[in-house]
């Protein structure tokens, strides 16, 4: 009895060669990997640049900086964190409705041409500088809402977000969140439309094929699956207006009081504008006052979008987007 002994096979067949990889591919991937790690530096070092600059405004004694004026800088930023929460959540709640409508109106129901249309127009909104917003907001949209303040005050008295007396310019906490909201409007309804156009076209031929009517298929086929998409957009929107410096700044006076009244003369503003308006009288430890409410958007900010990409990515499986 023989016993063969095999090895590992050494054959190759003529003219094979171990795979090499390109010398494009190598440089795009270190490209994008050089420009992931310089969005981590970058994050980090304006990270650093703030908790240290932010540091000498959380000292016990304030009586010097002539920004806080003697409070804590707790008390002193809190009232500016609130007008900034509650001024991004209404016009969250203001433009989400309408930009998820725009966006089923084009991708669903409008004719080609007038979705093309529609589309081009919507694209064109985000083009338009924030400072422009704000100057219409102040100039032109606020005097045109005094007489329905004046309704909603002598119909919606007993609710408290109407009560009070109704201000006399329209520079309320409502008009700066309406302009926000036309200011995020582009951005949200620009994802939505793209998500809903990414629906399966079998998934709502099999809803119109058993006899769904056309509102039927986009509740049954195009929200679920474009629910994931809805968030993101909605979370980049509400990204923008809670860091919104300008529109806010030329329409609400710069109060730090806490109230969730939406027509009335005195309104609580945002950090981005508080920082806008007292930056230029600002020194020594005012500045850093200025630094850490920035430190303090930078982590609201943050904490938005990493709800937001947590949400995202529960959603993702059921949605089917996967």
């Amino acid at each position: 009895m023989t016993t063969t002994t095999t090895g590992p096979d050494t054959t190759r067949s003529p003219g094979s060669r171990p795979a090499l990889r390109r010398r494009g591919d190598l440089i795009f991937s270190g490209t994008a990997l050089g420009a992931g790690i310089i969005i981590l530096v970058t994050l980090a070092a304006v990270a650093v640049f703030l908790i240290v600059q932010a540091i000498p405004a959380l000292a016990p004694d304030t009586t010097n900086n002539h920004i806080l004026e003697g409070q804590s800088f707790l008390s002193w930023v809190w009232p500016f964190v609130f007008g900034t929460l509650w001024s991004s959540f209404i016009a969250l709640v203001i433009a989400a409705p309408v930009a998820i409508g725009i966006a089923l109106f084009i991708s669903h129901y409008a004719p080609r041409r007038l979705a093309g249309v529609l589309g081009y127009v919507i694209d064109l909104l985000a083009a338009v500088p924030s400072v422009v917003f704000g100057l219409w907001g102040a100039l032109t949209f606020a005097p045109m809402l005094v007489p329905f303040y004046k309704w909603l005050n002598e119909n919606l008295g007993w609710i408290p977000l109407f009560g009070g007396t109704p201000s006399g310019t329209g520079k309320t906490i409502l008009t700066a969140s309406l302009v926000l909201a036309v200011m995020i409007l582009p951005i949200m309804t620009a994802i939505c439309r793209e998500v809903f156009l990414q629906t399966p076209k079998l998934h709502e031929e099999a809803a119109l094929a058993l006899g769904a009517t056309r509102w039927e298929m986009v509740r049954m086929a195009v929200l679920p699956f474009a629910r994931s998409g809805m968030v993101s957009g909605a979370m980049l929107g509400l990204g923008r207006a809670l860091g919104e410096t300008m529109a806010v700044t030329l329409v609400l006076s710069p109060l730090g009081i806490i109230t969730f009244n939406l027509i009335n003369p005195e309104n609580p503003t945002t950090i981005p504008a508080i920082i806008a308006l007292r930056f230029p009288e600002a020194h020594d430890e005012g500045v850093n006052t200025l630094i850490a409410a920035g430190l303090i958007l930078f982590i609201v900010t943050f904490a938005v979008n990493f709800i937001a990409r947590w949400i995202v990515s529960r959603r993702a499986e059921f949605s089917g987007a996967n």
